[in-house]
């Protein structure tokens, strides 16, 4: 087999390399990617706080069926409703941009997970947490805002990061529904000049560094706040 680079310096028939074809498919993918994540971390504490009150039994009803809706239906229907059918119905979505609906699909479906996360972040925390910010006069939105969230969102931060990572690896199916990204790039890239290895290696590899980068961010943060003592007493000073 003979390897040819040069592929990547050709045009692609639009004033453009296929490289800077490439390079603008990997922004639309973290441009979805982050933008995903930011709906999936706002919606999931929210959902995964409400789903622990304590006096608030139809809160918890709601926010558990809002995880098994979401969990419980293939990413790629998701995508597929929020693009085909929800403007159909709410007409009102038809000015939304494409890249949008795929954003809140993602988010949606990601959200389901931390929720769960949060939730058993959350429940993992002594009792003796919530009863002394009650003793200390604080309200409920108070005791999570300022006692029990800090403390939970620091104990999930590992298996947050490899929802972080999963999450950029699950915005390759935009390309379903025709978003520019790395994985619609490969594909039509490998249609056009039939170098199939040299294309989809490339986008691996920027796939690789993104999840990557992804992770050492999160390892750092994970470092910075970790709380000390408590994994250490929890997990015998493991992860």
């Amino acid at each position: 087999m003979t390897w040819d680079w040069q592929v990547f310096l050709q045009d692609d028939g639009g004033g453009r390399t296929y490289l800077e074809w490439m390079f603008e498919g990997w922004r639309w993918t973290l441009a979805v990617a982050g933008a995903s994540w930011v709906v999936a971390m706002l919606v999931g504490a929210l959902v995964g706080t409400v789903r622990t009150l304590p006096d608030r039994p139809w809160l918890v009803r709601l926010g558990n069926a809002w995880v098994e809706l979401f969990r419980n239906i293939p990413l790629l229907v998701q995508i597929f409703l929020w693009y085909f059918v929800v403007p159909k119905m709410f007409p009102a979505f038809q000015q939304v941009p494409g890249f949008l609906l795929v954003v809140f699909a993602l988010g949606f479906f990601t959200s389901a997970r931390i929720a769960e996360q949060v939730r058993a972040g959350i429940q993992a925390l002594p009792r003796g947490q919530r009863y002394a910010a009650m003793a200390m006069g604080l309200t409920t939105w108070q005791s999570y805002r300022y006692v029990l969230l800090p403390m939970a969102f620091r104990i999930i931060l590992p298996p947050l990061t490899s929802e972080s990572m999963n999450l950029l690896k699950n915005s390759s199916v935009a390309f379903a529904v025709s978003i520019a990204e790395l994985t619609m790039f490969a594909m039509q890239a490998q249609e056009e000049t039939s170098r199939g290895v040299e294309i989809y290696l490339a986008v691996t590899t920027l796939y690789a560094l993104s999840a990557f980068a992804v992770n050492r961010a999160c390892a750092f943060v994970e470092h910075r706040m970790r709380i000390p003592g408590f994994i250490a007493a929890g997990t015998g000073g493991g992860h």
